[in-house]
């Protein structure tokens, strides 16, 4: 058997094993969409109808279409924290350690986790874009705008996978790659996601306008809803690229580093 055929052969068994895993403990990854799903509720039923006079809107219609991409990244976000816990627990209770004296393709567990958690992003992305469709979300996009959507969020969940493995390597315990994965949450909060980043006081500006989720948002917000994108689609995907770039050398180097 090839090299290429192992590696398939075991990071497919590495992927199952991390789906059934998911399939059998929901509440973890139910527990996670929550965040995002209480943020879109309180923010278009309890501000709505004020922040929309923010953003130049009539009533919280208008907020909700503004509001709904931001959310889309933000379950991203808050979605890969799964894959730091579980992965730093594998490391904790010695199962990669284990991993590392069978004959399996040394690369096929951190691949079997990355999938497994881009494949958990793309689903509860889809579940949190169903409820803004319920409270009344709706956009004009064409199916290649839609198809161009939907590769930005998966190149966003796969940019913010690794940097998660990353996190749950390097973390002595799952409650510390917990804590230490999230900013991934509260970096949306000081994006564009909920308001115009140009509304914010000057010294709080440059942080919303040069971290990794405005230019996402605003690609998005510009596939879905028709609104400029300028170079925003090609800061998001050097952003991607980059952030890709950096968690997969970081958790390789954790990867191979001989154990303590």
């Amino acid at each position: 058997m090839s090299a290429l055929s192992l590696a398939v052969r075991d990071s497919t068994t590495m992927l199952r094993r991390n789906l059934l895993h998911a399939r059998r403990y929901p509440s973890g990854t139910l527990n996670l969409l929550l965040a995002p799903i209480m943020m879109l509720l309180l923010f278009v039923y309890i501000f709505g109808d004020v922040m929309s006079k923010g953003i130049g809107g009539a009533d919280r219609s208008d907020y909700i279409a503004y509001i709904v991409p931001g959310i889309l990244l933000m379950t991203i976000g808050s979605t890969v924290i799964g894959a730091a816990v579980y992965i730093s627990m594998d490391m904790s209770e010695g199962l990669i350690a284990r991993f590392r004296t069978m004959a399996i393709h040394r690369s096929s567990v951190i691949i079997g986790h990355v999938i497994g958690s881009v494949l958990q992003c793309i689903a509860s992305v889809v579940l949190v874009g169903a409820v803004a469709f319920a409270i009344g979300f709706r956009t004009e996009a064409t199916p290649v705008e839609w198809l161009a959507a939907f590769g930005l969020l998966a190149l966003f969940a796969l940019a913010f996978t690794w940097i998660a493995v990353g996190i749950g390597m390097a973390s002595p315990n799952a409650e510390a790659a917990a804590n230490s994965a999230q900013p991934l949450i509260l970096l949306p909060l000081i994006s564009s996601a909920f308001i115009p980043s140009d509304t914010m006081p000057g010294w709080f500006r440059p942080i919303a306008e040069y971290q990794p989720f405005t230019p996402a948002i605003e690609t998005l917000r510009g596939l879905l809803l028709g609104t400029e994108i300028g170079s925003n689609g090609w800061i998001a995907t050097a952003w991607c690229a980059g952030l890709i770039l950096l968690g997969y050398r970081w958790s390789t180097a954790q990867f191979n580093r001989d154990p303590k």
